[in-house]
């Protein structure tokens, strides 16, 4: 089994303490800016950043539907980490400044990929699927903060 790992990043004309409050409000931002891959989305406990549980489906293709299950804690300032129960994938966020005004975000996503040929085929076009993903996602916090 290999480790898979799918990195975005984008630069969104906001304060970072602005960015980073926005991807931790899962009871509010999150649920909004998500892509058309998301669906189920559910609070089940917290709603704000650390100690937050958050349920979602993420389909990743036609034939792929991950069921995630994810405990958010907040190791560093400017960090979320999203830890999946279901799966070995572990999602970080990173919020860091990116000049005046402006905030570099960048999400990675890791898991334990599958062995063989399938193994291969994960880690050759997964993270440039879960790339695109989250590039949409991250196009819609752009659009959400800098109204």
């Amino acid at each position: 089994m290999a480790q898979v790992e799918a990195t975005t990043e984008r630069i969104i004309a906001a304060q970072p303490d602005d960015v980073f409050d926005a991807l931790a409000d899962y009871s509010g931002t999150r649920g909004k800016i998500l892509s058309e891959h998301f669906s189920e989305y559910e609070v089940r406990e917290g709603g704000d950043g650390e100690g937050t549980l958050v349920h979602w489906k993420l389909q990743a293709t036609s034939k792929r539907v991950r069921d995630c299950l994810l405990e958010v804690t907040e190791p560093t300032d400017g960090e979320l980490v999203e830890k999946d129960r279901n799966s070995s994938m572990v999602t970080t966020w990173t919020v860091t400044p990116a000049g005046e005004g402006r905030s570099r975000v960048v999400v990675t996503s890791v898991w334990n990929g599958a062995g063989g040929i399938g193994g291969f085929f994960e880690k050759t076009f997964a993270p440039k699927g879960l790339g695109r993903i989250y590039d949409a996602v991250l196009g819609n916090l752009a659009t959400e903060l800098e109204k």
